[in-house]
């Protein structure tokens, strides 16, 4: 790839389930913005939301784990880009919301950041430690962005959360 030229994000936005307040653009933006903050070189990402029900036998089928979750995604590396899926679960991400006191749009928003630093083969740890974790910080950095801004936004909330 020569210098200079950014590498090429294709991001896909397919909805099974609805997500009030996040349109198709700007999980699109937000995607982009990770791939390309986090230098990920040419990548295929696609964004499904999916229902509570949907989301459960995903979890089930791929993970072993019978509850519906708030993001799910899996990533891998082929002929040179990064091809990933990040599935949604609305459902999920409003009860987090309503439970964290943050909107339903910053919700979805941090599960779409959160899902696609998962297709990058970023992780955490599955307890408390999560939101302590490197992955954490930088989800709520990109979280904490203007969609697709460069700028840093508002202050971040670090909290405990249950889910993915």
């Amino acid at each position: 790839m020569p210098t200079g030229r950014r590498p090429k994000h294709e991001v896909r936005v397919a909805a099974a389930e609805r997500a009030d307040g996040l349109s198709a653009a700007t999980v699109r933006r937000v995607v982009a913005a990770v791939l390309a903050g986090e230098r990920a070189g040419p990548a295929s990402v696609t964004v499904t939301c999916l229902s509570g029900q949907q989301m459960r036998a995903l979890n089930r089928r791929a993970l072993g784990r019978d509850h519906a979750t708030d993001v799910i995604a899996f990533g891998m590396r082929h002929g040179g880009m990064l091809v990933g899926d990040v599935y949604v679960c609305p459902t999920a991400g409003a009860r987090s919301a309503a439970r964290f006191r943050v909107s339903r749009r910053e919700e979805l928003l941090r599960l779409v950041v959160h899902g696609t630093l998962h297709v990058l083969g970023q992780d955490h740890p599955a307890d408390a430690a999560r939101t302590d974790s490197a992955m954490w910080r930088r989800q709520e950095h990109y979280r904490a962005r203007p969609a697709g801004s460069a700028r840093a936004g508002g202050p971040s909330r670090h909290r405990p959360r249950a889910g993915s």
